[in-house]
């Protein structure tokens, strides 16, 4: 039996604009240097002692066509001025020989502080309920943020946040936000 457990990861974000749906998708890919790869979309775990790297580097050696495995966040409009997002947030564990958590949103109304943010709450709460910390789940995100760090349990959380307005003309946009899986 193979193993599939990544250990390299790295986060990417893309817009694109065309007057076809799908194009404009691929456009989005383009844009995230990820439309050369089958992309197969997993769910919300972050595999213990993954090494998050910078996009360029976890791009090196990866050959076109290649199945790579990715925690997408996709969003689409065709309504002009439109305000889209998507979003990847993650949350490590202090002890990195543990999983960790990653989350995708995708709103409409939302800028990028507030969409990324969101993401990155979702991500830090799921790791800190399965962690079994007790917290007030109806604080404000920074006072949540605070409390998970002070609690030795969740070393960092972070997001990866793509946004747009639709395009003027009523093209396709499209934003794309991923966690991409590598090795």
């Amino acid at each position: 039996m193979v193993k599939m457990v990544p250990k390299k990861c790295f986060l990417t974000k893309g817009v694109g604009i065309h007057k076809d749906k799908l194009a404009s998708f691929e456009l989005a890919l383009r844009d995230a240097k990820i439309e050369k790869y089958n992309l197969v979309s997993v769910s919300s775990i972050l595999p213990p002692n993954c090494q998050l790297m910078s996009r360029e580097k976890g791009l090196k050696g990866l050959p076109a066509g290649e199945i790579i495995h990715c925690v997408l966040a996709r969003n689409q409009t065709n309504e002009p001025q439109r305000l889209i997002a998507a979003a990847v947030g993650t949350a490590v564990p202090v002890n990195e020989e543990n999983y960790g958590y990653i989350s995708e949103h995708h709103s409409f109304g939302e800028d990028e502080v507030k969409a990324g943010e969101y993401a990155e709450d979702l991500a830090a709460t799921m790791l800190a309920t399965t962690l079994g910390l007790d917290f007030d789940a109806d604080s404000a995100w920074h006072e949540r943020e605070n409390f998970y760090k002070a609690s030795g349990h969740i070393i960092d959380t972070t997001h990866c946040c793509q946004t747009a307005y639709g395009d003027k003309d009523s093209k396709w946009t499209t934003v794309v936000a991923a966690m991409v899986f590598i090795e």
